[in-house]
């Protein structure tokens, strides 16, 4: 199969490498995918007949909150238009990975973990807000294009990743920048970390290599259901601080945390059901365990 791997140059893009190393991974420097005409000649010179669709515009909730126009234009565009133009030159296959931004902000308690079906019974969390909706709306376009033109195209929908190669700075993800505060800190010689919020919020955070694992898992056994994947662990930040504080042989430092910063969303949990019945015998690796693995590789490689 000839593989186009957009976003090749992001954490999960770089975890896909292990898998698909002879695939052709695009990056923003390449082509600009909210450009029609680009995105048109990338497909004609590469000619893929699988697209794996990881490039978005992607940053932590302080950017999300300060850029919202710039996070919806520009995953709209592009979503749009490689979806688009995939299916007017007939690319089999097209695996999108979304978000569970896309979930509602609040639902009733019975509802958690959320299923696939929940994903239209509200509004996305308002420090995502844009995003999310995005995000949603590359669902309903791939579900729109299998119903009208008989496609294959999947989307799946992972919780929180985190991994190595994830970026540095504001646009970090949680675990990431966890991680990176606890590092300077030892090297500091600090006594205490400071976090964003109150620590109360619940959250799935999975390995990257674990959704890079299904991903290929997908595609090569002709797997097409779209559907949620995480960790069925779902912890406070409190709890995952001081797993990563463990993990970090970093116990010693005190958890402060700016309650009068946001948290985000309060939960988000997803439902792994439909994951588990196509495959029963995958499983995810602990968030203790990914820890560890994620500092040695970062940190002390």
């Amino acid at each position: 199969m000839n593989i186009i791997i957009t976003g090749g140059s992001g954490m999960v893009g770089k975890g896909m490498k292990k898998y698909y190393p002879n695939a052709t991974y695009i990056s923003s420097k390449e082509y600009d995918l909210t450009d029609q005409e680009d995105v048109r000649n990338m497909i004609r010179y590469h000619k893929p007949d699988v697209i794996i669709h990881l490039a978005a515009r992607v940053g932590g909730i302080l950017a999300n909150i300060e850029q919202p126009s710039d996070y919806y234009d520009d995953n709209v565009l592009m979503n749009t238009i490689l979806i688009n133009e995939s299916r007017k030159v007939g690319v089999e296959r097209f695996v999108a990975v979304l978000s569970t931004c896309i979930y509602p902000d609040i639902l009733l308690e019975g509802n958690y973990p959320m299923k696939e079906e929940v994903m239209h019974d509200g509004a996305p969390t308002p420090t995502n807000f844009s995003y999310g909706y995005a995000k949603r709306s590359m669902a309903v376009q791939i579900d729109a294009c299998n119903k009208q033109y008989g496609t294959n195209y999947q989307y799946l929908i992972p919780c929180n990743l985190y991994g190595f190669g994830d970026k540095a700075g504001d646009n970090a993800h949680f675990i990431g920048a966890l991680m990176e505060k606890v590092h300077n800190a030892k090297i500091n010689g600090d006594d205490h970390i400071m976090l964003w919020g109150t620590g109360f919020p619940l959250r799935q955070f999975m390995l990257t290599d674990d959704f890079c694992q299904i991903i290929y898992k997908c595609v090569e056994e002709n797997v097409y259901e779209s559907m949620n994947v995480a960790i069925e662990e779902n912890l406070t930040i409190r709890q995952m601080v001081k797993i990563a504080l463990k993990a970090m042989d970093a116990e010693h430092l005190e958890i402060k945390f700016d309650s009068t910063k946001p948290d985000g969303q309060y939960r988000k949990d997803v439902s792994i059901e439909k994951l588990k019945k196509q495959f029963p015998d995958w499983s995810a690796t602990t968030l203790e365990d990914g820890i560890k693995k994620t500092y040695h590789e970062q940190y002390k490689s």
